[in-house]
């Protein structure tokens, strides 16, 4: 009996170290797959056609699955909560890195949860952060400020950086908090895994709409795509929006909400390490020295929160924010 309880435990301790790797190298190396899936695909069809497929997946082996059929009310908070998180935040994420490092853009993203305290606060009956927090905010910022303010100062930017097109996943993240922010208090399934599909499903049909707008359709060529675009599009779709968000529904129900959230200190490092090891990607101190304190101040706030109950939020992406609870993807 104890050898049976014995392996049972060695089981459930490899599943969950597994787990683990898959969030923290998967979702860290969605900004890379990205970057290769953008140079010859146009980004809002890549995201739209993405997420219609990976949401079509998820929502149909639920839904076999036995879940019960979403309500119209339910669908309407997932087309808002899916055009915030997914066309606002993932689709700046997206169209960033057509101008900007990917693993700049991870650390750029970073600050969500900054954004989110920030939001919350000035909400009707929002929750004043703590001190803590708020050296977790000051942190953050003065890191964003770093990362980006001294090219800001100068006409083209010290190091070459498109600052223009930095500040756009800015501009997303907000996006993002707003959007997990809503997605606490709106209708929703019981079961994640069908909220998510459905978030992924509207947010990949609005993403389409966008791209007609843009007039992408008319520039695409299937033939112009290279292998490399295509490897890092079917990498988007199967591991980082299958897999790893698998993989983060199981740590939530194996670990605690706290330690599953680790991966937004590790995300934006795998990224920066294999934008510059596998893309030539620069890395020079001061981003070393910004990402050191913006990720600092994520720290803080995390902790912070993970002593007081936190409300449930639904989807990921490849926005490494904090989550105490349910998922967030689909970057991913």
């Amino acid at each position: 009996m104890t050898a049976s309880v014995s392996r049972e435990t060695r089981s459930a301790r490899t599943h969950v170290v597994a787990a683990f790797a898959a969030v923290y190298l998967i979702w860290g190396s969605t900004y890379l797959a990205i970057r290769y899936a953008v140079a010859t695909i146009p980004p809002f069809l890549m995201g739209g056609t993405r997420f219609l497929i990976a949401g079509l997946i998820l929502y149909g082996w639920t839904r076999l699955r036995g879940a019960a059929p979403p309500t119209r009310v339910q669908w309407r908070a997932a087309l808002v909560t899916g055009i915030l998180l997914l066309v606002g935040g993932n689709g700046a994420v997206i169209w960033s890195e057509q101008h900007v490092a990917s693993g700049l853009v991870a650390l750029i993203v970073a600050i969500v949860p900054l954004w989110i305290v920030v939001l919350d606060w000035l909400r009707p009956g929002g929750t004043r952060p703590t001190l803590a927090v708020f050296i977790g905010l000051a942190l953050g910022l003065a890191g964003l400020a770093l990362l980006i303010g001294p090219d800001a100062l100068t006409s083209h930017g010290g190091s070459g950086l498109d600052v223009r097109a930095a500040l756009v996943p800015v501009f997303g993240s907000m996006l993002w908090a707003v959007g997990s922010i809503y997605s606490r208090y709106a209708a929703r399934p019981s079961s994640a895994q069908l909220a998510t599909g459905m978030q992924m499903l509207a947010g990949g049909g609005a993403f389409l709409v966008v791209s007609v707008i843009a007039g992408e359709p008319r520039r695409f060529s299937l033939s112009a795509v290279t292998p490399a675009s295509w490897a890092g599009y079917v990498y988007l779709v199967t591991f980082g929006a299958l897999v790893g968000f698998t993989a983060y529904i199981y740590l939530l129900r194996a670990t605690t909400p706290a330690k599953a959230a680790t991966y937004a200190y590790v995300n934006p490092v795998v990224a920066v390490i294999l934008g510059w090891a596998v893309a030539g990607e620069p890395f020079t101190p001061r981003m070393f020295i910004a990402a050191a304190i913006i990720l600092g101040g994520v720290a803080l706030i995390t902790l912070a929160n993970a002593k007081r109950p936190q409300p449930a939020q639904n989807l990921r992406s490849e926005f490494s924010a904090p989550r105490t609870r349910d998922v967030a993807t689909a970057n991913d």
